[in-house]
């Protein structure tokens, strides 16, 4: 039995112009957003310290949350990561004095206040727990499992390198794709990764999500995926400009983007899923690394379609900047 594939006929290219519109005023939003309320970086980039804790049974995030309250910590972030039992403690760098002597009030101070969290019944040992200098012994409800510092010049710096490996990886696009294609698709390849950097940007601005490491590097994978999306259909255009003797510009670059339309759909549904996975049932550790993948994913399957091609006709691309260009002489040889 065979089985017939229906080819779709949308007209991609005949909505460009309310794509832009709808475009522009999503990033505009986004801009204004970064402008007036900047992003909420992690402790990775503002730095602080990072502290993690495992409890002998599980534990309400409130109760260590209003621990750290009442030990003079009001901006302290506290999430489970992994399981129930273990809690990470985030707190920025708000008091004044070296990165010892920081990290080392504030593991005491959790180490007094986290085991009034629990019942008055253990109490006692959970003192005499935190009290001994080693707190992962087996004895213990509560243990230590790490304590780590960022200062801000660290902070600052990783920020700095973060932003110049966005802006290598565009330049190295732009270079690889006008050596492929030609410099007109470099260029379109280029606004479109644009377009999706900014609008994620304005999305973890807009709803205030914390921007940490993980995320800087879902951004830098969003690039490579939105990059090969593209590439796909740019390929399939170039193909059909040296095939199709029939149709104007705008009816090619349509046709190509029909005829890879199931091969797009396909690949970002199967990617959605594991990254839902990762966003639903992932935990806190990785909540933003999978929600910057999934809002990445989602504009770059977007933007492939809708603001690719049609900055590269924007551009004045046409067949003829697609031919292959006939070496001299090589008519005079296919002569008879």
């Amino acid at each position: 039995m065979k089985i017939l594939k229906k080819e779709t006929h949308f007209d991609f290219l005949g909505l460009r112009k309310h794509a832009v519109l709808i475009s522009s005023a999503l990033i505009l939003v986004g801009l204004m957003s970064l402008v007036f309320r900047g992003l909420s970086f992690g402790i990775d980039f503002t730095g602080g310290t990072l502290v993690e804790l495992r409890y002998g049974d599980s534990v309400e995030i409130q109760e260590v949350r209003d621990s750290l309250t009442d030990a003079g910590f009001d901006d302290a972030v506290v999430q489970h990561f992994g399981t129930s039992r273990d809690v990470m403690v985030r707190l920025p760098v708000t008091v004044e004095g070296s990165s010892a002597e920081l990290s080392g009030q504030i593991t005491n101070s959790l180490r007094e206040e986290v085991p009034e969290t629990l019942s008055d019944s253990r109490v006692g040992s959970l003192q005499q727990c935190v009290s001994v200098d080693q707190p992962q012994a087996h004895d213990c409800q509560v243990q230590m499992m790490r304590v780590e510092f960022v200062g801000p010049q660290v902070g600052d710096e990783l920020a700095e390198q973060g932003g110049l490996a966005m802006i290598y990886a565009l330049i190295g696009i732009l270079i690889y794709v006008a050596w492929r294609f030609e410099w007109r698709f470099a260029l379109a390849s280029v606004i479109a990764l644009i377009h999706d950097v900014l609008f994620t940007l304005g999305v973890f601005s807009l709803f205030q999500l914390e921007f940490s490491l993980p995320v800087l590097a879902a951004f830098l994978a969003v690039i490579g995926y939105s990059l090969n999306d593209t590439i796909v259909v740019f390929d399939r255009i170039r193909e059909n400009f040296r095939k199709m003797r029939k149709g104007d510009t705008v009816t090619i670059m349509n046709n190509s983007i029909n005829q890879t339309l199931s091969r797009t759909i396909l690949t970002s549904m199967t990617t959605l899923v594991v990254i839902l996975a990762l966003l639903l049932v992932g935990g806190e550790a990785i909540r933003g690394f999978s929600t910057a993948l999934f809002i990445g994913i989602l504009v770059g399957t977007y933007s492939s379609i809708f603001v690719a091609s049609p900055a590269v006709l924007a551009l004045g691309i046409k067949r003829e900047d697609m031919l292959p260009v006939q070496k001299e002489g090589a008519a005079q040889d296919s002569a008879p």
